[in-house]
């Protein structure tokens, strides 16, 4: 089980005293907020530009893979020549694909970090500004239901939305490509044609790669939410929150 760090004591965001002074630490702790919100906000546009430069430089790569086999298909009449030179392609473009992957879910789990430093954010302004707190439509605590209140997931689509994702666009091509290759190895080294099962074997080829991809995506995305509950003080999450409300 994960330990949650003790919280800390809340800090007095507009501490009493003199009202043009603390009228002035209030703008001040505004102007920071502000500030770390915005520098958040440009960190996860790079990460997102980055996320779909990596996703586009690998359909690129794909489809001049295509190009050049219906070429070498053209001109080989998809004979011996035609699946050595698939075979040293291939490899290639599933290995970008792979990486590719890695990379984009990667991303994924710094977006989730960013986002949740924006919740932490908005939780100063509401502790700031209590009477604001109707007009945020996005999260404010730092869990997991703030998460989903950011991102606008509802419980009936959070499945489908997994599936449509860019990492899983990604996942199904570059598994496709890997029983592609499984068939074509099987063609070529076992004699296995279409009346012999080599897409069959392709097939099985493709759902295992689709289970490799989808274990190493579930086995990040657990990590980080380890990482996330360690390190979230107890006061910043929805629970706590109600809570408190119910107290008061």
């Amino acid at each position: 089980m994960t330990s949650r760090v003790p919280p800390p004591p809340l800090p007095r965001l507009a501490p009493e005293g003199d009202d043009t002074d603390a009228a002035t630490r209030r703008g001040h702790q505004l102007q920071i907020l502000a500030t770390e919100h915005w520098s958040l906000l440009a960190t996860r546009s790079l990460s997102w530009t980055e996320s779909f430069s990596r996703a586009t430089m690998f359909l690129t790569l794909l489809s001049g893979a295509i190009v050049a086999l219906a070429l070498v298909a053209q001109a080989t009449s998809f004979r011996g020549p035609f699946q050595t030179f698939a075979l040293l392609l291939l490899p290639l473009v599933i290995i970008v694909g792979w990486t590719t992957f890695a990379r984009l879910t990667e991303v994924n789990n710094e977006d989730a970090y960013w986002v949740n430093g924006m919740n932490r954010l908005r939780k100063a302004y509401v502790e700031l500004e209590p009477e604001l707190e109707p007009f945020f439509v996005t999260g404010t605590t730092d869990d997991a239901e703030g998460m989903r209140r950011t991102y606008a997931a509802h419980g009936g689509g959070i499945g489908l939305h997994i599936l449509i994702t860019v990492p899983a666009t990604v996942a199904f091509v570059d598994s496709a490509l890997f029983g592609v290759l499984i068939a074509i190895i099987a063609n070529w080294w076992m004699g296995m044609d279409v009346a012999q099962g080599g897409p069959i074997l392709g097939g099985i080829a493709f759902l295992v790669g689709i289970g490799i991809h989808m274990g190493f995506g579930y086995r990040g995305a657990m990590q980080y939410e380890r990482r996330r509950a360690i390190s979230t003080p107890a006061h910043f999450t929805s629970r706590e929150e109600q809570a408190v409300h119910r107290q008061g």
